[in-house]
């Protein structure tokens, strides 16, 4: 066990955050933390690393823990290159292997068998086993690797005071993840990583040796990293067994369970109260109403299941059907301050499509959102009737020296009052934030507030850049709704994966300065990405393998033979790789098969049948292709 929660309570002044908290943190564990914005996340955070202290109960850490701690917004300043920085985790383990060279020089020089050599024999014996044990020798690969994963490959070199918040707090990850502690606490690591880094740093935690406590919105992550949930509701916390879906599921079928019980205990208090009330006045039943009074009186009263507040509820409508084809974008050349984007561009977006913009930090997605919205850009056409409602994950169209009622009750003036103040209760804006200033606002509020004046805009073409930015788990799971039942068209940047799957039918790729469009949904487009680097591997094996049976060539065979052996060991390599991918998904579609919530719906088991069934078709047709290679 690194850390125990035992009958914690917490408060700022009357203000009780939480109360008679118990849960622990064990080696190599991997928890997440939920729970909706101001539930007390980050306060429980700073009562684990002990910048707070508890009101009442006590928190246990194990001796000598190291703990790291990746605050929401924490980077640091720095002189030093990015390079340098990382190697300063490693002073030890460089110190060591540069003395190990300079005593092996001394002993060099010693004479053979005399006291100065034992005597250095002995410390460069104790030296080398310190430096097997810290692996020393591999101290530079380690940071190669986990800077590659991190996105800083091409920045060794460049001085870490002249990045950007973002790119801070990035390396300060990259930095806790070299210093390895026993206890990795992060508040939001996704926040500043494009996709491609996503699937690397959950590679990398799940390898990771120590225990792992992450407080995140991306249900995706949390998914593929935790074992465990912790949930902050109503000033208690209560933990889950698994992973972010799993959680879901028990919690509601622990909130079923509960209210069950509290109803039918309500019940059968009332039936005894009515009896009591009937029959306590009259000498005849008088006893046996006593006795349902000791009865009442020895219950232990259930307290009624806790209800969340409402999620926002977003509907997004349109007044008129735009043409078609609702965006045409040709030769499409994009550039920012001198750097291009994309070249030559191409993408056609249909009425009623789902688009998600996908690509790596700084490859243009923002940019090409603001170029289709723009209407000036002449390698972009427009269909009639488009109507765009754009929703900036700066959300930089908000005065801020307006208050919540005017910044929405300015831009739809016919409103009523009653109907500008409805919108934004729907929105999830209470009716004490409503005479607020904009400015004051939480990145929560302003988000939902942005999202509100974004709805009332009446869009039939719908333009996001990053909407689930600052939205607790609820809010993003009511927006997803709203979008998957919306009948126009919506193009997104988001690097929420999660949210990305859930509503996007077709993705588009900016990488290497390409337009690329993958129309069979967001895992569609990973199927498809990790096929192409499979087959790129392979080609790039296949190119080693000629090499080799090139040097190694025997009189007998001819170079064309050569070749062709090579090319079918390469294409068996992928066909293998395609097989044992098939009848893994195969079985986990075989394995929805026994779930109820499936078997209880048509058109969930219509969909698994009918995957199931394409699933078998290629294999078919892979176990084919592989006899006859093999054969």
């Amino acid at each position: 066990m690194l850390i125990n929660f035992s009958s914690v309570g917490f408060g700022y002044g009357d203000n009780l955050i939480f109360s008679q908290v118990c849960f622990a943190v064990n080696e190599g564990e991997r928890v997440g933390l939920v729970g909706e914005n101001g539930a007390g996340k980050t306060t429980l955070i700073k009562l684990l690393l002990g910048e707070l202290l508890p009101d009442e109960g006590e928190i246990i850490k194990k001796s000598g823990i190291r703990i790291g701690y990746l605050e929401q917004n924490g980077g640091y300043d720095s002189a030093n290159t990015v390079y340098g920085e990382m190697r300063e985790v490693f002073k030890e383990e460089l110190a060591a292997v540069e003395k190990l060279a300079e005593l092996s020089a001394e002993l060099a020089a010693c004479e053979y068998g005399g006291k100065e050599y034992s005597a250095l024999t002995q410390k460069i014996d104790a030296l080398e086993k310190f430096v097997a044990s810290r692996d020393c020798y591999n101290v530079d690969v380690r940071i190669k690797t986990v800077l590659g994963g991190m996105g800083f490959s091409d920045f060794f070199d460049r001085k870490i005071d002249t990045m950007s918040g973002g790119e801070k707090t990035r390396l300060k990850l990259a930095r806790l993840l070299l210093e390895s502690p026993d206890l990795l606490v992060l508040d939001e690591p996704t926040n500043h990583l494009d996709v491609k880094t996503l699937y690397w740093l959950e590679d990398y935690l799940q390898s990771f040796k120590g225990a792992v406590f992450v407080v995140s919105h991306d249900r995706y992550f949390l998914d593929r990293i935790t074992g465990r949930i912790a949930e902050i509701e109503n000033r208690r916390l209560t933990t889950y067994s698994g992973n972010y879906s799993k959680y879901k599921i028990l919690k509601a079928q622990a909130y079923e369970r509960a209210l069950k019980e509290y109803e039918k205990q309500q019940e059968e208090i009332k039936k005894l109260q009515t009896y009591v009330d009937k029959n306590i006045v009259r000498a005849t039943t008088a006893r046996s109403a006593q006795s349902r009074v000791k009865q009442l009186e020895r219950m232990d009263v259930l307290e009624k299941p806790f209800t969340p507040p409402r999620p926002p509820r977003f509907n997004f409508t349109y007044n008129q059907e735009p043409a078609k084809e609702v965006v045409n974008i040709r030769g499409l050349n994009l550039e920012i301050g001198g750097k291009s984007l994309i070249c030559g561009g191409q993408l056609q977006i249909q009425r009623g499509k789902k688009v998600a913009i996908v690509g790596d930090n700084g490859a243009g997605k923002s940019t090409l959102l603001k170029a289709i919205t723009g209407g000036n850009n002449p390698s972009i056409t427009l269909g009639r009737y488009v109507a765009f409602a754009y929703y900036d994950q700066e959300m930089t169209n908000l005065n801020g020296e307006n208050t919540v009622l005017q910044e929405l009750w300015e831009r739809h003036v016919s409103y009523s009052q009653t109907e500008v103040r409805a919108s934004l209760a729907r929105c999830g804006l209470t009716p004490e934030d409503i005479d607020k200033k904009v400015s004051s606002l939480s990145g929560g509020e302003r988000a939902k507030l942005a999202l509100c004046v974004f709805e009332n805009a009446h869009g039939n073409v719908l333009v996001l850049d990053e909407p689930t930015n600052h939205l607790d788990l609820p809010a993003r799971e009511s927006l997803e709704e709203a979008l998957k039942a919306f009948e126009g068209t919506v193009i997104f940047v988001s690097h929420d994966r999660y949210f990305i799957s859930a509503i996007a039918d077709s993705v588009a790729e900016i990488e290497d300065k390409k337009l690329t469009l993958f129309e069979d949904g967001y895992e569609g487009y990973k199927r498809q990405k990790a096929l192409a680097a499979e087959e790129q591997r392979a080609r790039e094996e296949q190119m080693k393998m000629q090499e080799y049976e090139a040097e190694r060539a025997s009189s007998y065979r001819s170079k064309k033979e050569r070749a062709r052996e090579a090319q079918i060991k390469a294409e068996v390599k992928i066909l293998e790789k395609q097989i044992a991918d098939g009848e893994r998904e195969e079985e986990e579609l075989n394995a929805r098969l026994a779930d109820p919530e499936v078997t209880g719906d048509y058109k969930k088991l219509s969909e698994v049948l009918d995957a199931l069934k394409g699933v078998r078709e290629r294999l078919d047709e892979l176990y084919s292709r592989y006899g006859e290679l093999i054969g």
